[in-house]
């Protein structure tokens, strides 16, 4: 049976729609780490990278539409976010960006203990403690949507005039 809180091809449901008290409480995280972010004086920008490494990473094509499309909205280049899974080997992003990008990475695969403790270390060498907890958080955030769109198998459709 197909409605609303089902896929296009009925296999998936939308968990988003299917329970969307559970969804709106993760919408209200959101906004919170936003604010978080805001005030630790990360800028948009960073945040959304962040947001991109981490479903580059999940493989979360909504997520990576999506962040897309706001990464580019606030200034970004559309060479660095077509190098973003390849930063480590560029000189295109920051020591800041890339402490946030590592610890995004921990952040995302916490079973890498080692890469976690050289992450939380470099961060802690160019992020404030208020920057790191935001990072973190964002990361967090953004796994957890990542696993609702991914689970959901939420479409990406071309932008109009493709």
């Amino acid at each position: 049976m197909s409605d609303a809180t089902t896929t296009p091809d009925s296999r998936r449901i939308f968990i988003d729609k299917q329970s969307p008290k559970a969804y709106h409480a993760l919408i209200q995280t959101s906004e919170a780490v936003r604010a978080t972010a805001a005030d630790a004086g990360l800028d948009r920008s960073l945040v959304e990278l962040v947001n991109l490494r981490v479903s580059q990473i999940n493989g979360c094509a909504y997520c990576l539409s999506l962040h897309t499309k706001a990464a580019l909205r606030t200034g970004e280049t559309t060479q660095r976010l077509g190098v973003l899974a390849a930063w480590r080997d560029t000189e295109l992003f920051t020591p800041r960006e890339r402490a946030a990008l590592a610890l995004a990475e921990a952040t995302t695969d916490p079973s890498n203990a080692t890469g976690q403790e050289i992450a939380y270390d470099t961060a802690r060498q160019v992020l404030t403690d208020d920057e790191i907890s935001a990072v973190i958080w964002v990361a967090v955030t953004i796994n957890a949507f990542n696993r609702v769109s991914i689970m959901s198998r939420h479409p990406v459709r071309p932008a109009p005039g493709q």
